[in-house]
């Protein structure tokens, strides 16, 4: 059996103890490679002015290589293009782009650098499986240095409409650059067919059938694979964070008020300042819940050198501050805003504990903070799901409560409605979401995607 590469820009490597590192990803990986072996390779999470080789970790049949990058073009690649014009144009937030070609070359150079530092490690039949934005046209320097093995490309986050994506400067340089793997991945049919309309109306891409296409002399496939979780793993986890000392006070905590979570990365992609606005229309519209009801929002802070990020975290807390002293009385504050990193277990907690999760990005890939609160819940008295229309699990997860997060209305009327759902439709709801999970589990997803990838006559035509 052929081994499987995996490229990405960070690498999940198993603590001292062996233990995988939790995460989609990782676990996606590891549940692909049980019976192959492979490689994992990727950033270091560290810069030099002159990197040293790459460092090789035997983790049994699975390898991890590790490269360092250089500062300069670490700075121009991942905090300049990656995530200040790619990261906002593809989430359909153009107006925040910030384009300069110091960074798009930073993209490129780092990009050609991973093919060189990887190129060592491949064997002729090795298959290569790249993740996300960070490498687009890595397949592309792959090929100019002679490499012709199968690769896939899947893309986590969102695939704008061309009108969108021909505002990216070198979008035909770059976005091109994808028809130089053998097969292209995406979370939903809508990014999808964005990507396809792009193909064929602005590449001038020919298809017979909307998923195999041809550039030129170059052959390749478009695919939709959403991404799961370990459903089963993490409702486990739910289950036994519930015998814990900090379930028993958190519990205690929340004084017999109903709970309302949101888990979310800070960022200005996930909505929580509409989020926000929506409970705080909840608490105008339906001043019944006042005293009665907690929302707590658990934002970790990322990107923290980007100026985008600094505003949305001043933005949340001023916000978050606002409703408390608007609502809030000596005993109770309505929000609970906290903005650290938490352990696993204790988000499964809490996610087990809530009422409600409210899930609202403006736009996302998948999101799989959905589908964990899905899988967190007691069969027996199951809380209920808010979710954006605009996150890619709304495809999935159409038995929850899906609204627009533009329309603050629309959120308080929606957290008003699952405060008052009967237990049989929070059941019924709830049974038919862990149905979707299990049937799309993690497990399941690296197959799909390795099995497309591998399929008979649809190799390379280089």
């Amino acid at each position: 059996m052929s081994r499987l590469v995996v490229i990405s820009n960070r690498v999940a490597v198993p603590d001292e103890q062996g233990c995988p590192a939790p995460g989609g990803l990782a676990v996606a990986v590891h549940a692909t490679m049980q019976e192959r072996e492979g490689l994992w390779f990727g950033w270091s999470g560290q810069v030099s002015d002159e990197p040293p080789p790459p460092t090789t970790i035997d983790g049994g049949h699975l390898k991890y290589v590790l490269t360092d990058v250089r500062t300069r073009d670490f700075d121009e690649y991942y905090n300049g293009f990656a995530n200040r014009v790619l990261w906002p144009i593809l989430h359909y937030r153009v107006d925040l782009a910030e384009f300069s070609e110091a960074d798009f070359g930073g993209y490129q150079r780092v990009n050609e650098f991973f093919a060189e530092r990887l190129g060592p490690f491949l064997a002729a039949d090795d298959i290569l499986w790249v993740h996300d934005y960070h490498l687009i046209p890595l397949a592309q320097a792959l090929r100019t240095q002679g490499h012709n093995n199968r690769i896939g490309f899947f893309l986590h986050i969102p695939m704008p409409p061309p009108d969108l994506l021909t505002t990216l400067p070198h979008h035909l340089e770059l976005v091109g650059a994808l028809a130089d793997y053998d097969l292209i991945g995406f979370q939903t049919d809508n990014d999808a067919g964005n990507f396809a309309r792009y193909l064929t109306r602005v590449v001038g891409a020919a298809t017979p059938d909307g998923r195999n296409y041809q550039l030129g002399q170059r052959r390749f496939r478009v695919g939709v694979f959403p991404v799961g979780i370990d459903t089963d793993g993490f409702r486990r986890l739910a289950e036994a964070s519930m015998h814990s000392p900090a379930a028993e006070e958190f519990r205690e905590s929340l004084v017999g008020r109903a709970l309302i979570v949101g888990v979310d990365r800070l960022d200005y992609s996930k909505g929580i300042v509409n989020r926000l606005d929506g409970f705080e229309r909840l608490l105008e519209k339906y001043p019944e819940w006042h005293g009665r009801i907690t929302y707590l929002q658990i934002s970790p802070c990322s990107r923290q050198e980007i100026p985008e990020y600094i505003d949305i975290d001043a933005a949340v807390s001023a916000k978050v501050g606002h409703i408390n002293g608007r609502f809030g009385a000596v005993s109770w504050s309505p929000v609970r805003y906290v903005s650290r990193n938490h352990q696993r277990e204790d988000i499964a907690m809490v996610m087990r504990v809530a009422r409600i999760g409210l899930v609202t990005p403006l736009r996302d890939g998948m999101n799989l903070v959905a589908k964990e609160f899905v899988a967190a819940q007691d069969p027996e008295d199951p809380g209920v799901l808010i979710l954006s229309q605009f996150a890619g699990a709304a495809a999935e997860l159409d038995a929850a409560l899906l609204i627009n997060p533009h329309d603050r209305d629309a959120v308080a009327d929606a957290i008003h409605t699952a405060l008052q759902m009967p237990l049989e439709e929070r059941r019924s709801r709830f049974q038919e979401m862990y149905a979707v999970l299990e049937s799309n589990d993690i497990r399941y997803w690296g197959q799909r995607f390795v099995d497309a990838l591998t399929r008979p006559g649809r190799g390379p035509t280089w």
